[in-house]
Parts: C-alpha cells; sequence; structure tokens
C-alpha cells in the first residue's frame, strides 16, 4: 500500500488542496479522505491516485485560476466560505479566487487595499458565491425595469446574479449541466470556464477532453459520520458503494412511471444499530416516506397538478444521488422577493404582453431562455457528498443543513417535529 499526503495548504495553480490522504491498495483502487465537520469525506479516483498535475489543476487563462481554484477536493470539490476566508487571509485577498471579473460583488468594487477586498468580496467570503453576469436575451419575453442592488450593479441588460459553484464530481449522474442547464456538455463548460472564470482563450479539444476525462472519473461521498464508519453494518455509505451505483437519465423519473419513491436505500441496515446511526436510517425513512402536499412550484405542478402529493423523493430522485433523473428546472420560491437578505440584489420584471410584474434575486432559467414561465428555476443539485460544501442552494441561503431543512418544512408546511428534522439532518450530512 502506498499513501500520498498533501500538506494542509499545499498549492496547485492557485489553489490551497486541504489536508488528505489518498490511498493505493492492491486492487489499485485510489481513494482519498477529507475531514469536514460531519466526519470525513471519501473521494474514489478511477484510473487511480490523485493527480493534481493535469490541465484540472492548471493556469490556463491569465489570472492565475484553474479550475481547482473553485473546485477544491477538500471541499468535495466545491468551495466553502471557511476556506475561502483561510485563502483570504493567508494571501490579504489576493489569491486567484479574488478576482473583480467574477469573484467580486460587482466588477467596479474597489479592491486597492485589504479592507476594500475584504468588503467587496463579501459575497464570496460569507457564502462562497461566485457573480454571474448574464444578458438578458434578445428575445426575452420580459424586461428588467429596475435594478435594486446592494453593490452597484444596476445594468438592466446585464444582470449580476450570485450562486455557488457546483461539485466537478459524481459527474455521472447529471442531467443538467449548471443551475441554470445552460451549458449542452462537460466539454463546453469546461472552455466558456477557461474563457470567462479564467479570462483565457479558447482552450483546445484535447485539453477539453482531458479536464472532462478527470472529472468524469470521481465518485464522492460521506464515508464517516459522528457515529462511525458509514460502509459497515451492511450500510452502503462512502464512494465505493456509488461507484457500482446504477444510473441511467430517467431511471426513477415520477413524471414518467414506473416511480418508486423508496429511492435511498443506504443506511436502512443501520436501524437497528446504535442511536447516532439510527437516526440516519430514519431521516433515510422520511426522506422516502414523509408526506408533502407541494403546491406552487412553477416547472412541477403545472404538470402534475397543484398540490401534489409527494416525498422529498419527487424531485430527489435518481436513487441513492438525489438529483432529478431527468431534466427538471423548478422554483420552489428560493428567488422570492419575501426571502430576499440585505446582501442580494432584487430584480424587477415586467413581461412584454401581460405588463405582470414579478421581483427576484434570480431569474434563473430565464436568463438562458427568455421564457416568463422559466422565471426563479434552477436544477437541483446532487446530493452526494453535501457534508463538505456548505452553505446550501444555489445562492447558498441555507449555512446548514439544519437550515436547509427548515426551509423545507415551512415552505410546504410539512409540520417536521424537532426529532423528524434532526433525522432528517443525521441522514443528509451522511450522504
Amino acid at each position: 500500500m502506498t499513501i500520498r499526503r498533501f500538506a494542509p495548504g499545499a498549492a496547485f495553480a492557485g489553489c490551497l488542496l486541504l489536508t488528505g490522504i489518498a490511498v493505493s491498495d492492491d486492487s489499485q483502487r485510489h481513494i482519498s479522505t477529507f475531514g469536514n465537520e460531519n466526519g470525513v469525506a471519501q473521494t474514489f479516483n478511477a484510473p487511480g491516485a490523485l493527480d493534481t498535475t493535469g490541465p484540472f489543476f492548471q493556469s490556463l487563462g491569465t489570472n492565475g485560476r484553474s479550475c481547482a481554484t473553485c473546485h477544491q477536493p477538500g471541499d468535495n470539490w466545491s468551495v466553502t466560505p471557511k476556506h475561502i476566508q483561510i485563502r483570504f487571509d493567508q494571501t490579504q485577498g489576493l489569491d486567484p479566487i479574488f478576482r473583480t471579473n467574477d469573484g467580486s460583488n460587482c466588477d467596479t468594487s474597489d479592491v486597492s487595499t485589504v479592507a476594500a477586498r475584504r468588503k467587496s468580496y463579501s459575497q464570496l467570503l460569507n457564502k462562497g458565491l461566485i457573480r454571474v453576469s448574464m444578458d438578458v436575451p434578445a428575445n426575452a419575453e420580459f424586461t428588467v425595469d429596475n435594478v435594486d442592488s446592494p453593490y452597484g450593479c444596476t445594468s438592466t441588460t446585464t444582470l449580476a446574479l450570485y450562486r455557488r459553484p457546483l461539485p466537478s464530481t459524481n459527474l455521472r449522474f447529471l442531467t443538467t449541466i449548471m443551475w441554470d442547464g445552460r451549458e449542452p456538455s462537460l466539454s463546453n463548460q469546461a472552455n466558456d470556464a477557461t474563457t470567462g472564470h479564467a479570462q483565457g482563450q479558447p482552450i483546445s479539444a484535447a485539453v477539453r477532453q482531458q479536464i472532462v476525462d478527470f472529472e468524469s472519473a470521481l465518485t464522492t461521498a460521506q464515508i464517516e459520520g459522528p457515529g462511525g464508519k458509514l460502509d459497515d453494518h451492511g450500510a452502503k455509505g462512502g464512494a465505493m458503494a456509488l461507484v457500482s451505483q446504477a444510473f441511467h437519465v430517467g431511471i426513477n423519473d415520477p413524471l414518467n412511471p414506473p416511480f418508486t419513491p423508496a429511492a435511498m436505500d443506504i443506511f436502512s441496515a443501520l436501524a437497528s444499530n446504535d442511536n447516532k446511526r439510527q437516526a440516519i436510517a430514519r431521516g433515510e425513512a422520511l426522506f422516502n416516506s414523509k408526506p408533502i402536499s407541494i403546491s406552487g412550484v412553477t416547472g412541477l405542478n403545472n404538470l402534475v397538478g397543484d398540490p401534489f402529493q409527494g416525498t422529498c423523493t419527487t424531485c430527489h430522485n435518481s436513487p441513492n444521488v438525489g438529483n432529478h433523473s431527468v431534466p427538471l428546472a423548478i422554483d420552489i420560491g428560493l428567488n422570492a422577493a419575501s426571502h430576499r437578505t440585505p446582501d442580494m440584489p432584487l430584480y424587477t420584471l415586467k413581461n412584454k404582453t401581460t405588463n405582470a410584474i414579478v421581483q427576484t434575486m434570480d431569474p434563473g432559467r430565464a436568463m438562458i431562455t427568455g421564457k416568463w414561465a422559466d422565471i426563479g428555476k434552477t436544477k437541483g443539485p446532487i446530493l452526494r457528498g453535501l457534508s463538505g460544501r456548505a452553505p446550501y442552494f444555489h445562492n447558498g441561503s441555507a449555512a446548514t443543513l439544519q437550515d436547509a431543512v427548515d426551509f423545507y418544512d415551512t415552505r410546504f408546511g410539512i409540520g417536521l417535529s424537532q426529532q423528524e428534522k434532526n433525522d432528517l439532518v443525521a441522514f443528509l450530512s451522511s450522504l
């Protein structure tokens, strides 16, 4: 057995690869493990030991960034505020993640001093949000009549949208690329990230394929929790079980039966174990079966009726993965003006035909399609590896898994008891 150790703060093309151990065994299965607040996460890399010399870790643009700048192995291949703040303190806000093209609150933000940078990169530091600047589509069914921005980004034609970097692992389960589904392929996404985030020139087809091959070989899941290992006593936690998980597009779509709401069967074997592990199994059962009256969700209720009786797995239905098994952009209300916090912009959109008005923090998929019906819609992410990449939702509005559970309980009037909330958090933190 050989062991490779990554020292704390080891730098790779402007990213900090945090403490981890990559293990190679006789069967050539190579695993890296990284601690998080809920235990330990595990990444399986199909070709072998994690190679940090390829183009994913190289600066391919002009501003020092690499793919890994915003997709850290130690953050389950996303980034977290805790570690972004460490990078700020270590470099006085000059690490490549801190760039005004999309890292600052606005492209005109003052970054002349450390204090100014701390203020100007507050969305990145506090919520791990990247600013995505998008033009309103020329064929849009709406106009942007007003922009209320706390940062001075007030254009009505190019909107500043603040979103979490999605993890670059478990990609074989994807049915939609990016929160708004704007990328047609991973190859296209790699190129756009280089020309946009890294401010570089288009990369060759060969380099694109190297990046896609690297990302596609990664599988990540939680392997240890407060109750111990998640792959013993018959449980199927960790990356190795996920590697062999069956999947195809539409595998368990409630809109195209056959469908089973019992989409998660990772931890049922823990039901007779100790209290902490029993909580995980109870949470999984709740996730599969707790009745939810789903109402007011555009993109879903207009297809199945309003209200519609479902469970968590109505939307999180890919077996043991947790995303939707077909592309499905929906609006659960996260972008609504009623949920606005002082650090977020508010856009007033007017329908060109009806003059109807909608206020939203992020028009979501409508910025791609131009359709009024798509305002506020985003995809649901893959749930595996949640513990290592807080905060949650596309806009980082849930600081913890408890906050995420509380949002759903309030939004849909589920009526969860505190014990049920705790059990759901135990389950989600074990994914």
